[in-house]
């Protein structure tokens, strides 16, 4: 199915159980619903799968887009099916998505679900600066800088660099006090993209949190491991209150 939001096209498949919450389920940068979709044949609840544009079925010509364009498309979807209650599933770059989503919109959603998710500030090695010293005299003495940039910013249109720049620059460490529901937090032990100790960060911050370390499994520990990830995300959903 596609909604229009601010003349994008977004694609969404919404699998209608009849149940109260709605399995929200945000995948990472550079992937599409598909990555997560395995889940909504494990769990009872009803689910709504999203591609984040440009990616999967989504308009590729989005431009100028922040984090909270994402966040705020997320609810309006939700609003658009007449969506009441969420629980957020998030990986990585969706789970930035998440965060915002729980904070600004406390009565939708019911739990929160962290996998591998960006959006803290990370630690920076000192190879990182001199690069980054390196980067700004080559731009101010009008040199080739192609070379410096992510695999992922290097792989995007030039129409999406810019929003790529808005979200890896908007760091969401202050906002983690505002999240208030259940959440749980997955990351992979061997996590190279969003390491270990943005985990601990994570639940540090979040108050009402759970951290679960999956051992023998990287940045998609969901695909490492399926069994121990469905096991983990039904016990914490389809669990009551303790």
């Amino acid at each position: 199915m596609i909604y229009v939001y601010k003349n994008s096209k977004i694609f969404y498949r919404y699998i209608d159980r009849n149940t109260e919450v709605v399995n929200v389920y945000l995948h990472g940068w550079g992937a599409d619903y598909k990555s997560l979709f395995f889940c909504q044949s494990e769990l009872k609840s009803s689910s709504l799968f999203i591609d984040f544009p440009p990616f999967g079925k989504s308009d590729k010509g989005i431009c100028g887009w922040t984090i909270f364009s994402y966040a705020t498309m997320v609810v309006s979807l939700c609003e658009h099916l007449n969506i009441r209650k969420i629980n957020l599933i998030g990986h990585s770059f969706g789970g930035r998505v998440a965060i915002l989503v729980s904070v600004f919109c406390k009565t939708r959603v019911n739990k929160l679900v962290l996998v591998d998710s960006a959006g803290l500030k990370p630690k920076r090695k000192l190879s990182y600066h001199l690069k980054r010293v390196s980067y700004e005299l080559r731009k101010k003495l009008k040199m080739n800088v192609e070379k410096f940039g992510s695999s992922d910013y290097k792989a995007l249109p030039p129409n999406m660099k810019r929003t790529f720049i808005n979200i890896v620059k908007t760091h969401l460490d202050d906002y983690l006090e505002g999240v208030e529901v259940r959440t749980l937090i997955i990351f992979g032990e061997n996590d190279k993209e969003t390491p270990v100790y943005m985990a601990k960060r994570f639940k540090k911050k979040i108050k009402n949190s759970k951290l679960f370390i999956m051992e023998n499994a990287g940045h998609f520990c969901f695909l490492d491991n399926k069994y121990i990830f469905i096991k983990t995300l039904k016990n914490f959903l389809e669990k009551e209150e303790e």
